[in-house]
């Protein structure tokens, strides 16, 4: 008989297969885990296929994604320990079987699309240490249970769209050291019940919709290093005297907060470096105490301070910013605060006194050149003396502080090697070195710091000290600085002196990143990992890590598993092809044919036309991306372009939101709606092919990034082209349409600037006659919409009315006239638009890129917007009576206006103007205007400056 080692084939191959029965017996992860994660999977959309791993076998033995494995002294089976799920481009719900994972350490889906709820669930997992759920889109409140996790140590749940208080029972978690809850909705007041746990360091609650007065009971704490809480509304709040006291605090963060009184002195803190109190209503002088000597940023501007700038920011060694601007100062310009500042390298100092009422420069006065002083708005730039002054008045808009790249690597090095992704070492000691990098997405979420070219250094040393590598094996690629402020990095780490790292190096760095298991310095303040690229290494590397297992119990799972694999595969391999040869039977049945829809004037493409039409739906197509899928820029074979939005798998199988647009589309034609080309349906595809609108969306041209902002005449032809898109829906179209999703996104803007309202998928008709020949009032449906968008009425009673889009609408035309978000930093538009109206003074709240907008034309155009936004259903206008106000409004403007308008937006399309031949001009909405008497120039006559 044929052996092995002295053994029989035949008996090797028993004992295996005993041991494989055995495995399968005793299901080696806990059978209620492997529940708990089917479950969790069963809630989640992978578009990507990143989980096609959880398909099969057993999660701990078989390296499901993301999933890894302990065993517990004394038990059977293995232990789901840290479920690790980031950035996947996972979408759906959290399930509440997450609760089901009892030894669970690490809950981990930081950077997905998660939506719904946290579960409460989540508080009978008393083995939590690490909650990291940022970086979605999860709502609803804030559960009480996660007050009973005693070993919680950091929960992160920033950048979300969670709304209520902040539980009282989280001053439970003795074990806290960073909460990070910003960039959300949550409201009420900070409890105090949080500054009591003994060991919390971070506080990061900035962007929500705080209130109350700021908590004295901030000064017991015994930890507290960083308090972030800008953009809230503590309003009526002053700063408690008792801050002084805190020891510990580094960096105190209160912008934006509606605070009032006087600034307390805060020369007691001791390490205290970073303070920023600005945009708020403090009144009275600044403090004359000495502040910390490593101080680096001070920003106290729009505020009402007055008195003079105080001598004692002078000698502050680590100082990179102070900024007074828009205050009430009067006196000297300082010149002695550089002093005690060493300027080498890119050592700077920026000196922000703009808009004061300093009126005096010493004789003595000669600044470094590092050290770049403000002084535009002040009287000593009209008075003293001139020429001195000339280079400090110039009007300066003091953005975030530079971005900047990394080294460039010599040209003369001979190229790499074009396999795995090979980059030259730009540190390296060895010269024209080559190897493969990890690439690494890194931001620092809190940093005390204004200015990080100094810091540099300082960053590559300390970061690299606790990774355990060389100085050299990390090259910051590029740094950014975004709202926060944060700084966002992308680190690329490079082996030492060899082409490659090993697994387990490549295995280490993850997990102390993704763990959070380095500890940067205090000055760089929290971190948070965006991404780990693995680039070359993903074939290599293992997606999950089974920790705890013996060699001899992992040998013999292993063989189980081979002899499992090869007497299923058969099997399974004739299951696949019969389930594959009747999904696609299936799926070239088009999700039409399952509805009874007429379609007229829309074609119907195949799958290659569009994969051919977008380059294979190549990445540099691609042009938004939402809920429902991407959409790409495409051009058909006569050579039409055209927006293709595809769905991605599982975003729209099965519904019939696909179907409506389409349906409702093919049958509506007018100049201010989207036209829709044409669709594919077909291999498990859906696509819906519109004409390409080359200027995007409204919100595009609101944003504070765009470069070319709109002028009035400009915003209120596109108000009018949108109101006359949706009049059309409700009284012309048969059946008349609710549309339920009016949104600055979905106002599109052609070449010529012409609106047009797209996106029907949630668009409902209106109600027919009943058997008496009565109209119902209403829909009763689901709500569905946008949050800012959505009329308060239907919300709360699911009675859809075409008043709705009235709402919708309505906040459209205050985003025009303010610039504003529906909802921003914890603000709604309509209330803040509201409580400026009322006061008379609406000059604060009119978007300043405007270069015309007198007030008479702003004030009619904020109370039409203002009455379509009423809570009451019945006091709301019809689209007809807004359609015809705007239209007023637009008759009223001077000729001058509404031909520069015109101009404009020709010009913004094609750089020429189009001018027919009959010394007239038509409008986006098709009207003419005799120009016969415009000057030479095309510039009217009269213009009225913004009245901010």
């Amino acid at each position: 008989m044929a052996s092995f080692g002295g053994f029989p084939y035949a008996a090797i191959l028993l004992v295996l297969c005993i041991l494989h029965v055995d495995v399968v017996r005793g299901q080696i992860t806990h059978p209620t885990e492997v529940s708990a994660l089917n479950a969790i999977k069963d809630r989640l959309i992978d578009p990507m296929n990143k989980l096609k791993k959880w398909n099969r076998g057993d999660p701990c033995t078989s390296n499901w994604t993301g999933v890894i494995c302990h065993k517990i002294p004394n038990d059977a089976y293995l232990h789901v320990t840290e479920l690790e799920l980031f950035n996947m481009n996972l979408s759906g719900t959290l399930a509440p079987e997450v609760g089901l994972l009892s030894q669970l350490n690490k809950l981990d889906f930081m950077w997905n699309n998660l939506t719904g709820n946290i579960p409460k669930e989540i508080g009978n997992i008393t083995t939590l240490t690490l909650i990291t759920l940022n970086g979605n889109q999860l709502s609803g409140s804030l559960p009480d249970e996660i007050g009973y996790l005693q070993k919680l140590n950091r929960l992160q749940i920033d950048q979300n769209q969670i709304s209520g208080p902040i539980p009282k029972s989280f001053g439970n978690l003795t074990s806290m050291k960073h909460f990070h809850m910003n960039n959300n909705s949550l409201s009420g007041r900070i409890p105090t019940e949080l500054f009591r746990l003994p060991v919390l360091l971070h506080l990061l609650v900035d962007t929500n919709n705080l209130s109350g007065p700021l908590p004295p009971e901030l000064a017991e704490t015994r930890s507290l290093k960083i308090l972030q809480a800008d953009n809230n509304n503590f309003s009526g709040s002053s700063i408690p005297a008792v801050y002084n006291n805190i020891r510990t605090l580094l960096k105190l963060s209160l912008r934006n907060c509606s605070l009032q009184g006087v600034i307390p002195d805060l020369s007691g803190i001791p390490d205290l470096g970073y303070l920023d109190l600005s945009w708020n209503q403090l009144t009275g002088s600044i403090p004359t105490n000495k502040l910390a000597s490593n101080v680096t940023k001070i920003d106290l501007s729009h505020n009402f301070l007055n008195g003079t700038i105080p001598a004692n920011f002078s000698g502050l060694p680590n100082l990179q910013f102070l900024s007074f601007e828009a205050n009430n100062l009067s006196g000297a310009v300082p010149s002695t605060i550089w002093s005690g500042i060493t300027f080498t390298g890119n050592r700077s100092l920026l000196l922000d006194f703009q808009n004061n009422i300093l009126d005096t420069i010493p004789d003595a006065f000669e600044p470094p050149k590092a050290v770049t002083l403000l002084l535009f708005g002040n009287r000593v730039c009209d008075t003293s003396n001139p020429a001195r002054a000339a280079g400090l008045c110039q009007p300066t808009f003091v953005n975030d502080a530079p971005s900047g790249h990394g080294p460039q690597v010599s040209l003369n090095c001979a190229p790499c090697p074009t396999d795995r992704n090979y980059e030259y070492s730009p540190s390296s000691p060895l010269p024209c070195f080559c190897a493969v990098p990890l690439g690494v997405g890194f931001r620092l979420k809190s940093p005390g710091i204004a200015d990080f070219r100094s810091y540099k250094e300082a960053f590559e040393i300390d970061s690299t000290s606790v990774l355990d590598l060389s100085v050299y094996q990390l090259y910051i690629e590029q740094y950014t600085w975004e709202a926060g402020p944060r700084l966002n990095m992308h680190l690329k780490l490079f082996p030492n002196n060899t082409n490659l790292f090993t697994i387990s190096e490549v295995m280490r760095l993850r997990q102390l990143l993704a763990g959070w298991q380095i500890t940067l310095s205090d000055i760089f303040g929290p971190y948070e990992l965006l991404n780990f690229t693995l680039g070359s290494y993903a074939d290599d590397f293992p997606t999950v890590v089974s920790s705890g297992l013996n060699k001899g119990a992992l040998a013999g799972i292993l063989a189980g598993t081979i002899i499992a694999a090869i007497a299923v595969s058969v099997v399974s391999t004739l299951f696949i092809v019969r389930r594959r040869s009747k999904r696609r039977t299936v799926s070239r049945r088009s999700l039409l044919s399952r509805y009874s829809v007429k379609i007229d004037g829309v074609r119907s493409f195949t799958f290659e036309e569009m994969a051919t039409a977008t380059n294979d739906f190549d990445d540099s197509a691609e042009i938004g991306q939402g809920g429902y899928g991407k959409v790409y820029k495409g051009k058909l074979a006569d050579g039409t372009a055209v927006a293709i939005k595809r769905a991605h798998e599982d975003s729209l199988q099965g519904s019939k939101e696909f179907v409506t647009e389409i349906e409702l589309l093919s049958r509506l034609h007018h100049r201010n709606l989207v036209s829709l080309i044409g669709y594919c349906d077909e291999e498990d595809e859906q696509m819906l092919v519109y004409e390409f609108m080359p200027n995007g969306t409204l919100r595009d041209h609101l944003s504070a990034t765009c470069k070319r902002p709109l002028n009035f005449a400009q915003r209120l032809h596109i108000a009018l082209g949108a109101a006359k898109g949706i009049l059309y829906l409700h009284t012309e179209a048969d059946p008349p349409i609710f549309h339920r999703d009016v949104k600055a996104t979905n106002i599109l803007l052609d070449s010529k600037f012409v609106a047009k309202v797209a996106d029907f998928g949630l668009s409902r008709l209106a109600p027919f006659p009943d058997i008496e020949g009565k109209l119902p009032a209403h829909i009763s449906t689901v709500v569905k919409g946008t949050p800012g968008y959505l009329d308060p009425e239907y919300f709360l009673t699911h009675k859809l009315t075409e008043k709705s889009d009235v709402y919708s609408l309505g906040v459209v035309l205050l985003e025009l006239l303010t610039g504003m978000k529906p909802i921003q930093f914890g603000k709604n538009i309509v209330r803040e638009v509201n409580t400026a109206y009322r006061s008379g003074d609406i000059s604060g709240i009119i978007d300043s890129r405007m270069s015309w907008c007198p007030p008479e034309f702003a004030t009619r155009f904020l109370s039409l917007g203002l009455k379509c936004c009423q809570d009451d259903t019945d006091a709301r206008p019809y689209m007809a009576e807004i359609a015809r106000e705007l239209d007023a409004i637009r008759s009223a403007l001077p000729e001058g206006e509404e031909l520069m308008s015109v101009t404009s937006m020709e010009m913004s399309s094609s750089g020429t103007l189009t001018q027919s031949t009959s010394n007239s001009l038509i409008t986006t909405t098709g009207e003419h205007f005799d120009i016969s008497h415009a000057s030479s120039s095309g510039v009217p006559s009269r213009m009225a400056m913004n009245p901010r």
